[in-house]
């Protein structure tokens, strides 16, 4: 899948998402009453969310811009395979913090059908994508080093260490060597 393909794909995610919600918060959720204070709750949390997760994108890319471009290549391709800081961790960093988008737009929005079903949904969707598109493109383009690179570090990585190293700008694990 190319990259506009992937672009397209988050957009539609959303796009279909938001439609979905507003018709399940009108349908599903309508005798739920929302005041200020679900919104505003909401709200907040959906933006901290957002803020960690374009912190984390942001910070995953610039590992990827130092480490995966060797030559010239367009913007957001690589072409070496990255196993430095984050990397050495877990092989889809982006993508797990990406899982929590559209949480966060959920949560912004103050819509109990994206945040409870919608947001789920997408995640696993994005975990199928993962599975299915981006680990065997991963296989095909760096080879036997990539089937290493599976065996020794796991696709998702849950603990608090990764995690704190996911969103932080400093490299850690170097250190840890």
């Amino acid at each position: 899948m190319s990259t506009k393909g992937r672009i397209f794909f988050w957009i539609g995610l959303i796009v279909g998402g938001t439609a979905l919600s507003l018709w399940g918060d009108a349908h599903l959720f309508a005798a739920w009453r929302r005041g200020w204070l679900w919104h505003l709750v909401t709200a907040a949390l959906g933006l901290l969310l957002f803020v960690l997760v374009m912190r984390a994108a942001r910070h995953t890319g610039r590992i990827l811009a130092r480490y995966g471009r060797e030559g010239e290549l367009p913007r957001l391709e690589t072409n070496r395979l990255v196993r430095e800081e984050i990397y050495g961790c877990m092989r889809h960093p982006m993508h797990l913090a990406l899982f929590f988008v559209p949480l966060a737009f959920g949560l912004v929005l103050g819509s109990p059908t994206f945040i409870f079903i919608v947001a789920p949904l997408e995640a696993l969707l994005m975990v199928a994508l993962v599975l299915l598109v981006e680990e065997p493109e991963a296989r095909r383009k760096f080879g036997e080093a990539y089937r290493a690179y599976e065996a020794e570090v796991p696709r998702f990585n849950l603990s608090l260490r990764c995690l704190r190293m996911l969103i932080s700008d400093v490299p850690r694990l170097a250190e840890e060597r």
